[in-house]
């Protein structure tokens, strides 16, 4: 045994089974956790469809199976076109109606969600070979986690649709069942209820599935021949007046529909023209995906051609409304990028498409309305024709390139517990990401900084007024109260106010954003520095705006302020404070206008490579903090609060990420050179030390 340990074999072993055993230990956790997750979101899903009053939820299956529902009704389906299914979803659903009926709330809604499991863990069953054993284990509730969280299963169980079940049975058919012609059985049961599937039937045959895709066709077929037999006039309304489904259901250029047909509706193209464009545009798109679903196909990513040909059934439908838009959700699996820093970019922007609205994605200018508008579609045509996923055999599926790290700073505090993402990136970070990531935040800061005050800018009032006076009380008491003499003297110079009006409106978001852009093109390693300090004291700040609502000085009443932006405030009205919907008026301390400014001049100071374009940069937050306090926006003391979250922002930055990146570059430099002088001094004393070389006395 002696010898044993000695070799060192045992003991090697020992602590390799430990090892592997934390790691599967980890793994439980993890996995427990997720489904915890999982099971949190599916509760909350449903009770939020079941705390909705009878009258508001479930509202498409109560038009349905109601008791003056669509399939009451001795007539057509389509009289009232409420009803947008097929004719063989109408023969499906109508024997259903009685027990749909009486299980109009628990029933449907427990059942909707069993199906969203299930097609989770089919999803997770799919994906890509080869996937290591951590990733088959968090794969099921990762899926449905992401499922419950999409907009389009969420709006499912609130309207009480169907669009889940075909989505499934193709899932189904491609993953789980065995034999071609079971799989294209249910395929084909998947197009009969929603027609434009059946481009699943040249991709079933052009990856050398004949037999199914055959079976896909005829299983249609006999559905719709099914259904003819039994609703004649139902079918003929449908496939020929309706042109299969054209027109039924809401308007369809309403923005609820995401298809091709609806864009261009949108964009007031109309008659045989825009008929024109969408055929030709359409055919396009479903000739070159179902191409690049082949592809994908052959290369081991089933789940992925799946996805694409899906999004392109979205393209080419005359209706795709916002519970049938699953599709885009399955692209999550597919890879893009050669940066492993790349390799997040578009998993994270499906996830952010499918589960927030358009209105946090994109900014409401006018010059982005189609964007906006078009944006679940936009995902699609990109999943359909234009993303390049990596192929299996790509050198850079497995081993994508590395993403560089600086080397590890000597005066990092060693007792904070810093983990992978804190070290810092000295690669350029992806553009799309990063312009993803401003937007979101800039979205939840804006929600937050109106919810500080209670969701409006009148329900905080009374206790910003107060804070104000206590704000006003304070500077008195420390003979800083400069603001209403500031105020009156700009006032009567028409210049100066309206060069500091101009100002406060105009350079808040543009400097900032200014700069950024300038270090992310010239200096990333700084770009990054820079705006994790930005963050962190954005949040500081929110922070204070929630725990501090403070009016600012123009809507105190009593004080004789002049508003010199808005105008003069009516302060008889109980909402005067609501200038605008989108910005809480109370929202004042600490001032991020001075302190965005700070950091501005801060970050220009450090970095600018000349004197005279440092000076530059400190006039900014100079020009601001005049202006702020000026045109009554805010006081004094809100602008020392600005100062300070901005200070508190580079601190938090230097305490993660330690010095900025110049620092220890010249650090390193300084060493080397000390390093140089040392070992010259010690060739030169030793040098100095060395005997004097013996003359040669031999007589010649």
């Amino acid at each position: 045994m002696a010898k044993a340990e000695h070799g060192g074999r045992p003991a090697e072993a020992l602590g390799g089974a430990t090892a592997v055993g934390v790691v599967q230990a980890r793994v439980r956790v993890a996995r427990l956790g997720l489904w915890l997750v999982a099971a949190i979101l599916a509760v909350r899903q449903v009770a939020v469809v079941l705390s909705t009053p009878s009258g508001e939820r479930l509202t498409d299956l109560e038009t349905w199976v109601g008791p003056d529902g669509v399939l009451h009704v001795k007539g057509s389906l389509y009289d009232s076109t409420q009803f947008t299914g097929t004719p063989f979803g109408g023969l499906v659903l109508k024997p259903l109606t009685r027990a749909a009926e009486q299980a109009l709330g628990w029933g449907w809604t427990f059942g909707t969600l069993l199906l969203v499991v299930a097609l989770g863990l089919v999803a997770a069953r799919a994906l890509p070979q080869p996937v290591s054993r951590r990733t088959s284990l968090l794969a099921a509730p990762v899926a449905i986690s992401l499922l419950m969280l999409s907009l389009p299963v969420r709006n499912t169980l609130y309207l009480g649709q169907t669009s889940i079940i075909p989505v499934l049975l193709v899932l189904l058919g491609c993953f789980a069942v065995r034999g071609e012609r079971a799989s294209g059985v249910l395929i084909g049961l998947a197009a009969a209820l929603q027609p434009t599937l059946l481009l699943f039937t040249p991709l079933l045959w052009l990856t050398g599935r004949r037999r199914a895709a055959l079976s896909t066709g005829a299983t249609f077929a006999g559905c719709t021949v099914l259904a003819a037999v039994a609703m004649p006039h139902d079918s003929y309304t449908y496939w020929v007046h309706h042109l299969a489904g054209v027109g039924l259901g809401g308007r369809a250029d309403d923005l609820a529909n995401q298809s091709l047909h609806g864009a261009l509706l949108r964009l007031g193209l109309t008659g045989p023209l825009e008929i024109a464009l969408f055929l030709l545009l359409g055919g396009a798109v479903a000739v070159l995906a179902l191409r690049r679903a082949v592809r994908y196909a052959h290369d081991g990513q089933l789940l992925l051609a799946v996805a694409i040909t899906g999004c392109a059934a979205i393209v080419v439908s005359p209706t795709a409304w916002q519970h049938q838009l699953l599709w885009v959700l399955l692209a999550v699996v597919g890879q893009v990028g050669k940066r492993a820093g790349d390799r997040y970019v578009w998993p994270v922007a499906v996830v952010l498409v499918m589960t927030l609205p358009a209105r946090m994605m994109v900014p409401d200018k006018v010059l982005l309305h189609p964007l906006r508008a078009d944006l679940v579609l936009l995902a699609a045509l990109a999943t359909a024709a234009v993303v390049p996923f990596l192929s299996r055999t790509s050198p850079y599926w497995q081993t994508p390139v590395p993403t560089r790290y600086a080397a590890p700073v000597p005066s990092r505090f060693r007792h904070i517990p810093l983990v992978r993402f804190l070290r810092r990136v000295i690669s350029r970070p992806n553009l799309f990401f990063e312009l993803l990531l401003i937007r979101v935040t800039y979205y939840a800061y804006a929600q937050i900084r109106l919810a500080a005050a209670g969701g409006s800018n009148s329900a905080g009032r009374a206790t910003a007024e107060q804070h104000g006076e206590e704000i006003h009380s304070v500077e008195r008491a420390l003979g800083i109260d400069i603001e209403y003499w500031a105020n009156h003297a700009v006032v009567g110079v028409d210049r100066l106010r309206n060069f500091f009006d101009f100002y406060y409106e105009s350079f808040h978001f543009g400097v900032p954003l200014a700069i950024l852009a300038v270090l992310y093109w010239r200096r990333p390693v700084d770009y990054r520095w820079a705006r994790t300090a930005i963050g962190f004291a954005t949040v500081f700040a929110l922070i204070g705006f929630w725990l501090y609502p403070l009016a600012p000085p123009r809507l105190v009443p009593g004080l004789g302020f002049i508003d010199t932006v808005n105008g003069p405030q009516d302060f008889t009205r109980p909402d005067y404070g609501t200038l605008t919907e989108l910005t809480n008026q109370y929202a004042a301390m600490p001032s991020l206008h001075f302190g965005w400014s700070l950091w501005c001049g801060l970050v220009i100071v450090i970095l600018a490579p000349r004197w005279w374009m440092k000076a530059l940069g400190l006039l900014h937050p100079l020009f601001t903090v005049t202006a702020i306090v000026v045109t009554g926006n805010h006081w004094v003391l809100d602008a020392v609060g600005g100062a300070l979250v901005v200070g508190a922002g580079f601190g938090v930055t230097y305490l993660f990420q330690g010095p900025r990146a110049g620092v220890v570059k010249a650090r390193a430099v300084t060493a080397r050179e000390e390093t140089d002088r040392e070992e010259t001094d010690r060739a030169e004393k030793v040098s100095s030390r060395s005997p004097a070389p013996v003359k040669d006395r031999t007589p010649s």
